[in-house]
């Protein structure tokens, strides 16, 4: 069962307020078959621990491992993957779409 929104942004004030590293990842744009609306969120803490989803599991692991990046860092990135794109195929996302995700730091 994918959690609601609701719960996946309580997870992020909670995760946050008890002092971890929170990142927020989001789908901002689908293009075709796409796998996960706009809006669906996925949380993401320093130790790669989530909840949520963006892509129904296909790209989850490339989301999570750059996730961790923009907690270290702190810039925010926009990651595409498609499914002509050669890291869509390494991930999994081979629904025939597109998908675009932001992942920012959550303060």
């Amino acid at each position: 069962m994918i959690s609601t929104d609701t719960d996946i942004l309580a997870t992020a004030e909670a995760w946050a307020r008890d002092g971890r590293s929170v990142a927020l990842a989001t789908v901002i744009e689908t293009w075709g078959s796409a796998p996960r609306p706009v809006g669906s969120h996925l949380v993401i803490d320093g130790e790669g621990n989530f909840l949520g989803s963006v892509s129904g599991g296909c790209v989850e692991g490339a989301v999570v491992e750059e996730a961790v990046d923009v907690i270290a860092q702190g810039q925010p990135r926009t990651l595409d993957f498609g499914v002509a794109d050669e890291t869509a195929w390494k991930v999994g996302l081979s629904c025939g779409g597109r998908i675009r995700v932001y992942i920012e730091k959550v303060n």
